[in-house]
């Protein structure tokens, strides 16, 4: 049998070795008759070199798990690699193209084992690489040593082009060198360990970071060895100090034990508005500054909308927060929900002017899609954080009769859900005579015009018997 010989680079020739095999496959030569070497091994046996020309050879196709496998046994240091890929490949070219699926075949089985080798190489350059920084006339580089168990210069050059882009540095290994000057890299001879720099401000900022997130309570000796094997220790400026953390590992743990945890500083609105009650607020006038100047709890709202109206009136309305023309306009019930509300209240027989109009939240909640502010609902919590406002401002304003529109203000008066088809009509506000009814903006969304005409009709005769309860209040008083 014709042996054919194959030469390729020293190190991982993907190149060369894709060439090779794309000329043998053409020329029909088996694994059994082929021999691989190394310009840094020559074979021993008597081969005829191959022949042909390598470029001319067709392209092959093959499976992406086995390019992929193929890319990283080629870094393998098995000098049997070669030979390895090229009987997988011969074998998924003839007949087995689901070769790679059958994990128990030893073919396959030990090219995975290889490939995972190589892997785990990688991520310990990527993970254990330092660099140190030297300056002289051409400015400032970066030096690194680093001894791989594989041929895996080249594999990881891109992850350090990109990671480290900005810099000037080059990666010194037994087998290589990387040179990268911020346009260009270039693969060079093998590096001089005794070329490096002393240990200078860029091991200083290791040790000070590794010391800073070593946990004590989680020191492992034996997970740590695992997958930091102390073969990498000696280019790691930072594993010196390991010794000593392992040792005072206990006594900080037992420090950490022994200090009482607490807990993290939140806002709270409710503390917020409890320490307003320690102020000095004494007429509606106090109240609406401190509520001005307060910040919104609600997401959105630009200004708070205050209260408007006499003092000591028969009637006072609360609805459930601004609209956007409120929050423009600056004044309660001005937009379209407040317009009906005026109309619905002249027929009622109610002189607007004559009453206290409010919101149980001062300022506007909504969403900002393009040019339009779309209304959001307040939370249970939002409206509990405007409460205490609400109910100083009942106080001093000192209605006879508190009209809610709507579940979000029957939220505020009562301080619980209550349905309002349920408890439409009067109801006691924590001991202050009040009267729900539906909020005006319901009738606007009403979508039959028989349905909400009758709506609006209800809502008017609401309206009518909270001015009868309410001269009914006055009276008595």
């Amino acid at each position: 049998m014709r042996v054919t010989s194959v030469t390729l680079a020293a190190g991982a020739d993907l190149n060369g070795f894709r060439r090779a095999v794309r000329r043998l496959i053409a020329d029909d030569i088996s694994p059994e008759a082929v021999v691989w070497q190394t310009d840094a091994a020559p074979s021993l046996f008597d081969a005829s070199p191959m022949a042909g020309t390598l470029d001319t050879a067709p392209p092959i196709s093959l499976p992406r798990t086995a390019t992929d496998l193929i890319r990283h046994v080629i870094c393998h240091h098995d000098p049997e690699r070669y030979a390895l890929i090229y009987r997988c490949v011969w074998r998924l070219l003839n007949g087995e193209r689901s070769l790679l699926d059958v994990a128990s075949d030893p073919l396959v089985a030990r090219l995975a084992l290889m490939a995972k080798s190589v892997r785990r190489d990688v991520h310990k350059m990527h993970a254990f690489l330092r660099f140190r920084c030297v300056s002289d006339r051409s400015g400032e580089r970066y030096i690194a040593w680093f001894e791989p168990a594989h041929y895996i210069l080249e594999e990881t050059a891109d992850f350090f082009v990109d990671r480290f882009r900005s810099m000037v540095w080059s990666i010194l290994t037994p087998v290589g060198s990387l040179h990268w000057d911020r346009e260009t890299l270039r693969i060079g001879p093998p590096g001089d360990k005794t070329t490096l720099p002393a240990t200078g401000a860029v091991e200083a900022e290791w040790d000070t970071y590794y010391a800073s997130t070593f946990n004590p309570a989680r020191a492992n000796t034996a997970a740590m060895l695992r997958e930091m094997p102390k073969k990498y220790w000696r280019n790691m400026p930072e594993t010196k100090l390991i010794p000593d953390l392992l040792r005072s590992a206990g006594s900080r743990v037992e420090t950490f034990m022994s200090n009482v945890p607490t807990l993290p500083r939140k806002k709270d609105p409710a503390k917020a508005v409890a320490r307003m009650r320690d102020g000095d607020v004494r007429t509606l006038a106090d109240l609406n500054a401190v509520i001005a100047a307060a910040e919104p709890f609600v997401p959105g709202g630009t200004r708070a909308v205050l209260g408007e109206g006499p003092l000591k009136p028969a009637l006072a309305f609360v609805g459930e927060q601004p609209g956007d023309q409120e929050d423009l306009q600056g004044h309660p019930f001005v937009g379209p929900a407040g317009q009906l509300l005026t109309r619905a209240m002249t027929e009622a027989g109610i002189d607007r002017d004559a009453c206290y109009l409010t919101n149980a939240v001062k300022h506007f909640k909504f969403d900002q899609r393009g040019k339009r502010r779309l209304h959001r609902t307040p939370t249970a919590g939002e409206v509990r954080h405007y409460r205490w406002w609400l109910d100083k401002e009942l106080e001093l304003v000192a209605p006879k009769l508190i009209v809610a529109l709507g579940a979000t203000a029957v939220l505020a008066l009562a301080g619980k859900v209550l349905p309002i088809t349920k408890s439409r009509g009067p109801l006691d506000f924590a001991g202050r005579p009040g009267f729900v009814t539906v909020h005006p903006s319901y009738l606007l969304r009403v979508p039959d015009e028989a349905a909400k005409r009758a709506a609006y009709d209800a809502f008017v005769a609401d309206l009518a018997a909270a001015q009868a309860l309410a001269a009914k209040l006055s009276a008595a008083a």
